[in-house]
């Protein structure tokens, strides 16, 4: 079986366009259903979630630790800390679980 890129190429240009154009030729004035705008609203939030959260278990030498480090992440954001905070506890959490382990 012979493989042609430039098919491939092709049709990943044209849906990749495709996801990107219609959306503004299709769409001209604003959306008020409410629930397609909670749910577009949350879109990109869903989408880093699934890129991050796999990606914890699987950064770390020993996957107890990426474990942990997203509960210790969790924990501090959901009492506010910032940013920096979080992430500073969380590498400290996945350092000290590798130097135990």
């Amino acid at each position: 079986m012979q493989h042609d890129i430039y098919s491939y190429l092709f049709v990943m240009s044209a849906v990749t366009l495709a996801i990107r154009i219609l959306p503004l030729t299709l769409i001209r004035r604003q959306i008020k259903n409410r629930f397609l705008r909670s749910f577009l609203y949350y879109v990109p939030y869903v989408t880093l979630a699934v890129m991050t959260f796999p990606a914890i278990m699987d950064a770390t030498q020993v996957p107890l630790a990426g474990l942990l480090a997203l509960f210790t992440g969790i924990a501090l954001s959901w009492y506010g800390a910032s940013l920096f905070k979080v992430s500073a506890a969380c590498c400290l959490t996945v350092f000290l679980v590798e130097l135990v382990c």
